[in-house]
């Protein structure tokens, strides 16, 4: 603002009220500091003329898995405008599912004074949180509860949706069902593990943990499961939307295939041949959720912490009705 106001040969604070778009300034005069301000190509710091005025940075932090996953990236989507809403920008983090990066992250954006925190963890220890909570800094965790602290959360119902789908495969005839499923550790995969199980027992289908394969997948993973423990099922239920596609990629071509019902939705899933049967969620509605909460944390609700659970549901399109 020095240089500005030197190079237009005005006050400092004539730089400010034309920044600042205050009133009380010849328009001859504001214009010459414009014309300076685009040949010196100053910007002013929002975030430390917020902190000057105590109303924060301006921006949220929101750590997750990986951005590159589209559930992810439209759950980050319903966050941004909720805070577009609220004059707020968004800053974001992939932890690559490591409790350390997690922990980086989250005391990264602290250190950055965002003024509040969206957080998918990926481990169960959340202890270290509880002091920036305490500083002034809220903290809604979104798709798996935290561990060690009490705080706001949002869910899906997760066991709720892989049990409508063991029903719907019984239904089919299916008493052999098979279930692939992430890191047994991460909350949604023990979540949608725990549904399966009570499914098969609410249709009177014999649980067989010889036809549960658990852990990240990959296409040679999922194949050689397919391949062995899961050979006999007539139908597999996949537990999310990337171990749905490995599926898929490892079924291609083969002419004998399982009926298979995806929990997540995924672009294209309707178009395959046949369509791809999935539980699916409003994914929106969890990260909107997650934003208000927060939002309303820092419009100064002190409420104790709430839970948020989104539905989920049966989308039938036809892989999952397949008769082997």
């Amino acid at each position: 603002m020095t240089d500005v106001a030197r190079l237009a040969g005005v006050s400092i604070k004539t730089v400010s009220r034309v920044v600042n778009s205050e009133s009380g300034v010849h328009a001859a005069t504001a214009e010459r500091v414009l014309d300076a301000i685009d040949q010196l190509g100053f910007r002013r710091n929002v975030s430390a003329q917020n902190l000057r005025r105590g109303t924060g940075t301006g921006t949220i932090g929101v750590v997750l898995e990986d951005l590159a996953n589209p559930f992810y990236s439209t759950l980050t989507r319903a966050v941004e405008e909720v805070a577009r809403v609220q004059g707020k920008h968004v800053l974001t983090g992939s932890s690559d599912e490591d409790p350390t990066r997690e922990r980086e992250l989250v005391l990264e954006f602290c250190a950055r004074r965002v003024d509040g925190l969206i957080v998918i963890p990926a481990g169960h220890q959340h202890g270290y949180i509880e002091h920036e909570r305490n500083a002034g800094t809220p903290v809604v965790f979104v798709d798996r509860p935290p561990g060690e602290i009490d705080a706001d959360f949002v869910l899906l119902d997760n066991a709720g949706g892989t049990a409508k789908a063991a029903r719907h495969l019984a239904e089919q005839g299916h008493r052999k069902i098979g279930f692939l499923g992430d890191a047994p550790e991460i909350h949604t995969a023990a979540e949608r593990l725990r549904g399966f199980r009570e499914g098969c027992a609410q249709a009177d289908v014999p649980f067989d943990s010889g036809l549960v394969a658990m852990g990240p997948h990959t296409d040679e993973s999922v194949s050689a499961a397919l391949d062995g423990p899961l050979r006999d099922a007539t139908a597999v239920i996949t537990g999310n939307n990337r171990i749905t596609v490995h599926t898929l990629r490892a079924l291609a071509g083969r002419t004998s295939r399982p009926a298979l019902v995806g929990f997540d939705d995924f672009e294209l899933a309707d178009l395959l041949d046949p369509p791809i049967t999935v539980i699916t969620h409003d994914t929106w509605a969890l990260g909107k959720s997650a934003a208000e909460l927060l939002f309303a944390r820092l419009d100064g609700d002190t409420s104790p912490p709430g839970r948020v659970v989104v539905p989920t549901r049966l989308l039938v399109r036809g892989s999952g009705e397949v008769v082997r």
